[in-house]
């Protein structure tokens, strides 16, 4: 009898152990992944000026399906708000550049001015077209203060395309579907303000 019950007692212990060492696994894998999307909100959300935001930006989206432009495809968007009120919609954007695609991160503020532009995914050559990656980007911080108005619709494109702005050295094809990709997402917004930011439409 004293044998059954210390049988009975150590299969409890054992349980009770494994069930501890069960939660115990939950718990910590649960914070670990907390805190990896923490890191990787953080990455993304790197294009908006400090204190820009006090919600969540990634989970209030804004752009349901993807959406074909004329130069470029918009994956999705995203809210960034600040005491309720809109700071910034960001705009995840997907252009072909000499490589491959290109994924870029445009973010907007209310009036239509540009925060900046963050590579997210590229695959260009080395020395070339691949100096679009890296954070902070010397060559995609031309475009921060930009509207859709200013430069105008014929203001944006390359210089060697009677534009005003200047292309990455040797990278023509990179710097031209990166370029019309922004202009794409900036006038997307201007025409869709409304509906992106929750704001009311002035005359």
């Amino acid at each position: 009898m004293k044998k059954t019950a210390g049988i009975a007692i150590l299969t409890l212990l054992a349980g009770l152990g494994i069930g501890a060492t069960y939660l115990v696994q939950i718990n910590t894998t649960a914070r670990i992944e907390a805190q990896r999307q923490i890191i990787a909100n953080r990455t993304l959300l790197d294009v908006l000026p400090a204190g820009q935001y006090d919600n969540q930006p990634l989970a209030q989206s804004v752009v349901a399906a993807p959406v074909v432009l004329p130069h470029s495809t918009l994956l999705n968007g995203y809210l960034a708000t600040r005491g309720g009120q809109p700071t910034a919609v960001l705009l995840r954007s997907q252009a072909l550049g000499y490589e491959g695609s290109i994924e870029l991160l445009v973010a907007i503020d209310p009036t239509g001015r540009l925060l900046g532009v963050k590579t997210l995914r590229q695959s260009e050559t080395p020395g070339l077209g691949a100096a679009i990656a890296g954070w902070p980007n010397s060559w995609l911080q031309m475009f921060q203060g930009k509207t859709r108005q200013a430069p105008t619709d014929e203001g944006w494109a390359l210089k060697k395309d009677q534009g005003q702005f200047d292309q990455l050295a040797g990278a023509t094809v990179t710097s031209r579907a990166v370029l019309e990709a922004v202009h794409d997402a900036l006038r997307y917004f201007d025409e869709h303000t409304v509906q992106l930011t929750g704001a009311i439409e002035h005359d």
